[in-house]
């Protein structure tokens, strides 16, 4: 008989989080398994709900309507649930993970699982709301069932605040390898698109506009890099609040590097992105196991990061990596590695593969049957 798995999820909007459950349901072997996708919200118009429709994966959207509609909402989840009776209840990240908690009495058989996708993350980035949520998350985590982190780095965070180590599993996040893949024809028409010469060297920041992925660190790297370079062009690919948008646009202007930057929106044909650029930049101040890192490596293209959550190890090279918020480091880095590197296709094939041999998805679901499966036994195997 098949495993019925519910994932429970806020939204399916075009993110790392949603993503990767994304891969994962439709890469779960479907002998074995039967897989359900409940999200809060209705996913807004970069969204991945198609994705798991056209590999027939059931997707319900609970139709939550605001942050406090919390009863009517809460009594749809467990009508739901009641209907399917999964076998998991998987949780992806912050509520989520909590609700799975207050579901417990009423599948006392289903097993809970939660999903944590961060490391050092600050509770008081989301006021008053995010230290009670973090806390609650600390006061219950002793209650789910098992606990998959996404990173190294995340399991040492958490067990910092008692979270169960018994409990913990590190399940780092798979990279699909047949759509990331070096493709110099793509290369060619997005630099064409965007006028950049094949010459010149274009560096990129992949992620939405959210001060922890930190591009004011980014911009002032950038500027600092036109100092010594001509052949230099960046590109900044995300989606966030137009007032930061226009706070970001203002430091470019005011370090005179407006004219060196492309700014582009949220984009669903990432693999094509990638493979523009020579160079990845990461300068978050926070992450777990950042997708666009393993994504961009996995399309043969080269990586700078910060010295956060799972980033060293995904890029497996000190020489790239560097502290948070210190744009000369990051500056400096960039500056080594475009006087050493090349964009050949042996050299991106080498790039890409560290990820085909450490971070596939076939490693993910690996991992991950093997956990759930497991689940239907009293110890799981840690």
């Amino acid at each position: 008989m098949k495993k019925k798995i519910v994932f429970l999820i806020r939204d399916l909007n075009y993110g790392g989080a949603e993503r990767q459950l994304v891969t994962l349901a439709k890469a779960l072997d479907q002998q074995y398994f039967d897989v359900t996708v409940l999200c809060f919200y209705t996913a807004g118009s970069l969204s991945l709900d198609n994705d798991l429709k056209d590999s027939g994966i059931p997707t319900i959207c609970l139709e939550k309507q605001g942050r406090w509609h919390l009863f009517g909402f809460f009594w749809r989840l467990v009508q739901h649930l009641q209907r399917i009776h999964p076998a998991v209840l998987h949780g992806y990240g912050g509520t989520p993970n909590l609700l799975t908690i207050f579901l417990k009495p009423f599948f006392p058989s289903t097993h809970m699982v939660w999903g944590l996708r961060n490391s050092n993350n600050d509770p008081d980035f989301y006021g008053w709301l995010g230290r009670l949520h973090f806390y609650l998350e600390c006061l219950f985590s002793n209650f789910a069932d098992l606990i998959v982190v996404n990173s190294y780095a995340g399991r040492a965070y958490y067990l910092t605040y008692k979270f169960p180590p018994d409990k913990m599993m590190v399940i780092p996040n798979g990279i699909d390898v047949e759509l990331f893949h070096p493709d110099l024809e793509a290369r060619t028409k997005v630099r064409r698109l965007w006028g950049i010469s094949q010459d010149t060297i274009l560096i990129g920041l992949v992620g939405r506009l959210d001060l922890r992925k930190d591009h004011p660190t980014f911009i002032k790297a950038a500027a600092l890099l036109c100092e010594e370079r001509q052949d230099v062009y960046f590109v900044c690919i995300g989606s966030g609040s137009e007032n930061y948008a226009r706070e970001l646009y203002e430091l470019a202007h005011q370090l005179g590097i407006s004219e060196k930057i492309i700014w582009e929106k949220a984009r669903r044909d990432m693999p094509v992105v990638y493979n523009a650029l020579d160079i990845i930049a990461s300068s978050s101040y926070t992450e777990g196991f950042p997708n666009v890192i393993g994504e961009a490596m996995a399309c043969g293209v080269h990586c700078v990061v910060t010295d956060v959550g799972d980033s060293a190890l995904i890029v497996g090279n000190p020489d790239v990596v560097v502290p948070p918020k210190n744009p000369e480091a990051l500056k400096t880095a960039l500056n080594k590695l475009i006087e050493s590197f090349s964009i050949d296709s042996c050299d991106r094939t080498q790039i890409r593969q560290r990820i085909i041999d450490q971070f596939s998805v076939a490693e993910l679901v690996l991992k991950t049957q093997a956990a759930l499966l497991a689940l239907s036994h009293e110890s799981i195997s840690k």
